[in-house]
């Protein structure tokens, strides 16, 4: 069975006004209420990159979870399943990170 990523929070963009001026900001959110809320800007609270979604499917399968896009995000970013494999590693960001 192959092995995955599964990172149940991360970063959404959502719009705030503060002051009087409407802005975006980056929030932690977890996946289930990104989905929710429809969310369609997002990346890794951890290293700000790139992220696929996969949605509750079955009944008793896993909570809606992310996963890096990139393996070279995955192998550098503390929530990677490659970056817990190669104990030693330094975190860093991601190269591409979503602004």
């Amino acid at each position: 069975m192959k092995e995955s990523e599964l990172i149940f929070s991360c970063e959404v963009k959502k719009l705030f006004l503060r002051s009087g001026v409407k802005r975006h900001e980056w929030v932690t959110s977890t996946v289930s209420d990104a989905i929710r809320d429809l969310v369609t800007e997002f990346r890794c609270k951890d290293c700000h990159g790139a992220l696929k979604i996969h949605k509750k499917i079955a009944e008793n399968g896993p909570a809606p979870y992310v996963e890096h896009k990139s393996r070279q995000d995955s192998e550098y970013c503390p929530s990677g399943m490659y970056f817990r494999q190669n104990p030693g590693r330094e975190p860093r960001l991601s190269v591409t990170p979503v602004d």
